[in-house]
């Protein structure tokens, strides 16, 4: 059969009586696919009389209560839920290939990202041909938001991909460190759990990814330290431990993101404190990775690495390192093959 002919697609089941199969599938009830479409039931029995019909076969089995999918229409629901779910990416597909036209990339990435490395990636993405619009966020967040079609790009600390098409990266890491107040006498404190019992532990907060990971990271070792203060930022971790209230354990992008308190704190290597010899151990560091769709983006994301990778180093040995005085090739690690 031709599919470009007129009868054929005669034959075609109407989108709307598709997706209203897919609602009672999916709500296990004719009332609650009405609640979904905000149709009267009335209305849903007469778009699945008139579905069986365009297919010529019962789709919903009658005879139970409440009434269930047929074999044919289980595999009808197979079906349109994939047809569906392709018209969505179809759809957002021609809308992004019309916006890379105008040359609009959306990016988003981690708020200590943001914070530091943002402003040179917009300068050095920018141009005539192109405009950057800059988006900040937690983990999870952007990972759905780029799933979800509404970024182009992303820069997150997850390594985990979604949906399939979605490429991600490894852009370089950073080791954790710990932060205490400059004040604090760290001479006779050698483990984070002879720390923990002379100060509190100010963390980030499990919600964030680096708080989830830090936590993980911390009962590995066997270190148990009462929840007190929690945040999902680094400015009130950073002003609590500058006020002299306890530590934490941080990052060296987040400690620059709010360098405001750098003169008041001292950073050190995390390892020691867990009775490790080597601080590039990949369990004590988090990862950056960049994601997108290469086939939607072009060359983007490899000109976006280049850029990261060069203003990353530049940033730590110019400023980072010096600040807080540690040893530059112990703040970061290219992840580049």
């Amino acid at each position: 059969m031709n599919r470009f002919s007129v009868s054929a697609t005669e034959n075609y089941p109407e989108w709307s009586l598709l997706l209203t199969w897919v609602a009672v599938v999916e709500a296990a009830s004719v009332s609650g696919a009405a609640r979904l479409l905000g149709l009267s039931q009335a209305a849903v029995s007469q778009r699945i009389k008139q579905l069986e019909a365009a297919m010529s076969t019962e789709l919903l089995d009658r005879s139970t209560r409440p009434a269930r999918p047929t074999p044919a229409g289980e595999l009808l629901f197979e079906h349109a839920a994939r047809l569906l779910a392709q018209a969505g990416d179809m759809t957002e597909s021609v809308r992004n290939l019309s916006r890379a036209k105008r040359n609009i990339v959306r990016f988003g990435c981690v708020d200590s990202f943001a914070g530091t490395l943002g402003p040179t990636l917009i300068h050095g993405l920018s141009g005539a041909s192109r405009q950057i619009r800059l988006w900040s966020g937690i983990t999870p967040v952007l990972d759905k938001q780029l799933e979800d079609r509404q970024l182009d790009l992303v820069v997150t600390t997850s390594a985990a991909t979604g949906k399939p098409g979605i490429r991600k990266t490894s852009l370089f890491s950073e080791p954790y460190v710990l932060v205490v107040p400059r004040t604090m006498d760290m001479d006779r404190i050698t483990t984070l759990k002879e720390l923990g019992k002379r100060a509190q532990f100010i963390r980030y907060s499990a919600r964030s990814f680096i708080g989830a990971e830090i936590d993980r990271l911390v009962e590995a070792h066997d270190v148990m330290i009462e929840r007190t203060f929690e945040f999902d930022n680094t400015d009130p971790l950073l002003s609590l431990v500058t006020a002299g209230l306890g530590f934490g354990i941080s990052t060296p992008l987040c400690v620059w993101q709010s360098r405001h308190f750098v003169d008041q704190l001292r950073v050190l290597p995390l390892a020691p404190f867990l009775g490790m010899a080597r601080s590039d151990d990949a369990s004590l560091s988090r990862s950056f990775y960049l994601a997108a769709r290469p086939q939607e983006v072009g060359k983007l994301p490899t000109e976006a690495r280049d850029v990261i990778l060069v203003a990353m180093e530049r940033l730590v040995h110019k400023d980072i390192a010096p600040a807080l005085g540690l040893p530059p090739a112990t703040l970061w690690r290219s992840l580049r093959r």
